[in-house]
């Protein structure tokens, strides 16, 4: 009989004390008592992961289907037009493939368009960069007046494409504008059709006119910039002995230079596709010596209603305007990247 009891508190884990015959729980009989915890893939955390994956389609999709709606689906309704030869009304049923790309490359207009934007992404970055770093550079000091010049140097930016083209429009008319007016009382004559109706000096006008409006970016960003620039690195330069020009070489440019190249890609891009300055002050003339990319398709589609051409022109200007952006960020923006893995990952 007592075997027989042993045998059944020993199955339970529950022992008998000498001294008191008292049944004792034995750890063994503790632990298995215990419950068991949930498995790493149980309900808990599936369901813990999907809740976490529809918060995010919560929050994304809304800005996913506005790049939807403004951004793929016009890109895709460019491709099919640019394969049809379509005036903007009717079905479209005069498919013509590529011929509309032919055309647009062997536009002696077109060519000259993109060079034209060509010219001016590499003159905004050469004439804004070190204007604006000079005056970041200065601006950056302690100095009487400091806000109000920062505000009368950003205040070109934020105005309207429209405006500052509308204003700069009457500044330049030939004879009666401000600036001829400027000339003449310093005894210079300026051109007799103006600097934007003559082609030896509209492109170098809008050149001018687009530094003045788009400088002030450049100067608040490198701004912006420097004051992430820490002041001992300053300290340790001037115990050292270092020249103002050494410590701008050697400590404010290279730190400053992920801000720099960041401006450099918005003004490359923003150059592609120029439109509202260049429409408002010369609508591409005098005989196409400021048509960019952007005007020459506009003027294709909506004067002479050739929608496919218009078409073809919009698509090269995205292709372009993806593959420089593509170059930029493989062999520029990739030096900004920290981590070391990403490095290798970027190099592969």
């Amino acid at each position: 009989m007592t075997d027989v009891a042993d045998e059944a508190t020993a199955r339970v884990g529950v022992t008998a004390s000498p001294a008191t015959s008292t049944p004792e729980v034995s750890v063994a009989g503790r632990a298995s008592a215990r419950p068991a915890a949930p498995a790493p893939g149980g309900r808990r955390g599936t369901g813990s992961a999907l809740r976490k994956r529809l918060e995010i389609a919560f929050f994304v999709a809304p800005a996913l289907l506005l790049f939807l709606f403004f951004v793929v689906v016009p890109i895709v309704r460019a491709i099919q037009l640019s394969a049809y030869r379509w005036k903007g009304y009717g079905p479209l049923v005069d498919f013509v493939g590529l011929k509309n790309y032919v055309s647009v490359l062997q536009n002696d207009v077109f060519i000259g368009a993109l060079q034209h934007n060509l010219i001016i992404v590499v003159a905004s970055i050469a004439i804004q960069l070190p204007l604006g770093l000079g005056i970041a550079l200065l601006l950056n000091r302690k100095m009487w007046g400091q806000g109000i010049l920062r505000t009368i140097i950003f205040v070109p930016y934020v105005l309207a494409e429209v405006i500052a083209g509308v204003v700069w429009f009457q500044l330049l008319q030939p004879k009666y504008g401000v600036v001829d007016t400027l000339f003449d009382a310093v005894g210079i004559s300026g051109p007799e059709q103006g600097f934007l109706g003559t082609p030896e000096y509209a492109l170098w006008t809008v050149i001018v006119v687009l530094t003045w409006k788009y400088l002030g970016l450049a100067v608040i960003l490198f701004l912006a910039g420097l004051q992430s620039v820490p002041e001992e690195l300053y300290e340790a330069s001037q115990i050292d002995g270092a020249s103002w020009w050494q410590t701008q070489r050697k400590i404010t440019i290279p730190l400053l230079g992920p801000t720099i190249r960041t401006w450099a890609f918005l003004s490359m891009i923003g150059s592609l596709q120029l439109f509202d300055m260049v429409w408002i002050l010369t609508g591409g003339g005098p005989a196409n010596a400021t048509t960019t990319m952007a005007t020459f398709l506009i003027n294709e589609g909506t004067k002479r209603q050739n929608y496919g051409i218009a078409s073809a022109a919009s698509v090269i200007l995205f292709v372009v305007a993806l593959v420089l952006a593509l170059l930029y960020q493989r062999f520029i923006l990739r030096r900004d990247i920290q981590d070391p893995a990403l490095q290798k990952k970027a190099k592969a």
